[in-house]
Order: structure tokens, then sequence, then C-alpha cells
């Protein structure tokens, strides 16, 4: 009998996005081939305590109630490099997980991980910057400015003035380096900038203010490292007038076109530009390109990357993969194995650097 690949499984974490991040790792330990792996859980605290537990769960009581470990590779009870894991597969959304902080702590250590590198996640992570790099790409972006904090404290009535010459309303005002709908604020009359603005720098000091594209959110789910595949797309059908925080995981009343209705040369097309926008950002392993498709035009614009998109049973990354002939736990297997093919090829060149 062949030996089970041990999965360490990461989640939880420093972030506003915390509480998804136990569903989503919850959804991943249950559908992880029990005949192929052995998982190994790591909750990490708000405060940022790394507890061994015996599986994910949305009681926060519970998860902080065991004894912590350090997670400083050369400490005793270390969890990176001293323990048996075979593959670390983080589970973190946000800030302090999604942004290559984890990244660049698990390559210093020299262990295999699952999704994008330090660079990727970190560009993926900050809105701004991608937006910036997808453009430089010559890829269809949202028109945007970039507001911070810093300047808005120092003189708020000139940056509103650039604000409103820029950009016709309405507008989306979200922090630059958040996900899962967290602080963003639809403005329909300039005066309620401010307000925005003050919610969205609760959460960083750089806020993205975006032209309101009055049309159709589409996500594509992307797989794979050098190559990447793309899934056929999805809709998302908002009950209320945006797709926020509340409605992806509290009030379930947001409907799901999975696949969407779509022609097949718009299918083509935002198929392409999904891994487009993937290899633009130096992405590997996995991420969902989100869309939208202006009501009129037809015109598609990239709205957001995300490199460890959400994994709960709802979520449209592993539902799309489901459609497109790929069920949760071999989608699962694909990760696994792109985390270690990804190892692999970085361990060769840095052999060769040597």
């Amino acid at each position: 009998m062949s030996k089970k690949t041990v999965v360490g499984l990461i989640f939880g974490g420093r972030s506003a996005e915390h509480e998804v991040s136990l569903v989503s790792a919850g959804a991943v330990h249950k559908n992880l081939d029990r005949s192929r792996y052995e998982v190994r859980s790591i909750y990490i605290a708000r405060d940022g305590r790394w507890k061994p537990v015996s599986a994910p769960s949305s009681d926060i009581r519970a998860l902080e109630a065991g004894a912590a470990f350090s997670f400083l590779p050369w400490e005793p009870g270390a969890p990176l490099g001293g323990a048996p894991v075979d593959i670390y597969f983080p589970v973190l959304h946000g800030p302090f997980g999604e942004d290559g902080t984890i990244q660049g702590l698990l390559e210093m250590a020299g262990v295999p991980y699952v999704g994008t590198g330090v660079l990727g996640s970190a560009v993926g992570m900050d809105k701004a910057v991608a937006k910036a790099v997808l453009r430089d790409r010559g890829l269809p972006v949202v028109p945007s400015t970039v507001v911070r904090e810093i300047e808005w404290r120092g003189d708020a009535g000139k940056v509103a003035r650039r604000v409103r010459r820029a950009l016709p309303l309405p507008l989306f005002v979200k922090p630059a380096n958040l996900g899962s709908s967290v602080g963003i604020t639809k403005v329909k009359a300039y005066p309620e900038l401010a307000a925005a603005l003050d919610l969205a720098f609760r959460y960083d000091a750089t806020a993205l203010v975006e032209k309101g594209i009055a049309g159709r959110e589409l996500e594509v789910s992307v797989l794979g490292n050098e190559a990447p595949e793309t899934s056929l797309p999805g809709e998302v059908i908002p009950y209320n007038e945006f797709y926020d925080y509340d409605d992806k995981y509290k009030d379930g009343r947001t409907t799901f076109a999975i696949p969407a209705r779509l022609g097949p040369k718009v299918t083509a097309r935002v198929r392409a530009l999904a891994a487009a926008a993937f290899e633009a950002l130096a992405g590997s392993g996995l991420a969902r390109v989100d869309f939208f498709l202006e009501k009129g035009t037809g015109r598609l614009y990239i709205n957001e990357i995300n490199t460890i998109p959400g994994f709960t049973e709802i979520s449209m990354y592993p539902k799309l993969w489901a459609v497109s002939g790929l069920p949760f736990p071999r989608l699962l297997d694909r990760l696994v194995a792109l985390g270690f093919e990804r190892h692999r090829a970085r361990k060769t060149c840095v052999e060769r650097a040597r």
C-alpha cells in the first residue's frame, strides 16, 4: 500500500475574511480524498498564533482553546520544515495569507505548497497594482483611480474634485487589499464619497475608486501552472444592488447561472481573457477571474483576480469546475499535484543558480 500524502491545511488568519476562511477550509477538509491524503489542520488565530486542530470549524472558541506552537521552521514543534507534512494548502483569504506573506514563509522554509507564489499573490491581492499590470498588458479593466489615505486626510476637497473629473456616477469604492466584498460601497452621489472612503480606509491605507459598470457579472475559474486551463464561465445574479458580503455569505438570496448563458464568441473571449490575466499576474495553481459584461456595448472588463478564491460548498470556483467536468475531490487532487510540480520546477531553478 502506497504512503498517503500528508497535507497541511492552513486556515483562519488575521484578515477581515477570517470567517470565510473557516468555511472554505471546512469544505476542502471534507473533500480531500482520505484514501490518498492524511490531513493536518493548522489554525491561525486572529492574533497570529498557530494551533494544531483536529479539523476546521466555524466555532472560533473551540479552535482557540488549543495550545499554540511556533511557526518558525527552526524552533521545536514548528509546523514548517520539521513536521512530517508533504505539502501545505493555504486556505487563507485576504491580507496575511493571500497577499504573498504566507507564501514567502513557505518559500523560506523550502516546502511545497498549493497556489500562486509570492509575486503573483502580492500583485493579485493589491487591486490597484493588479489593474496597472493588466492595463499595461493591454487587457480591458474598469476605469478607476487610486486614493491613498494620506492624501485624502491632507486635502479631501482636492481628491474629491479629481475623482469627479475622472469618473462618472455611480462609483464603487473598495479597499485595495481585501476581498469577499468587505468594505465596498456603491456611491450614487458625490457627497457620499467621503463616507465610502472612510469605510475603505478602515481596512487599508489605499482605496480604489471605480466606475460602476451596468451589466452582468461573470466569473471564470483557472487551473494550472505554465499552461492554465479555464472553466466554463458562471454568472452571479445579485439579490442586492451589488454582490456584497452579506449577499455572498449570509443572506443566500443571490442566484447563479452555472454555466452562464452566453453565446460561443463571448464564452471563448471571457475564457481567453481569464487565462491572459492569470499569466499577466504571474498566477500558478489556481485563481478565479471576475468580469463585467457591459449592458448595451457588450464590452468585457476584467474586474479582479482572486488567487485563493472561496472554497465553500456554494463558492463559484469549485462549482464552475464541477460543471466543467472536474468534481471537487478531483479538483483538489489537481491542485496538490500542481503544487508539487511548481515546487520541483522552482527547486531546479534555485539549484541551477547556485
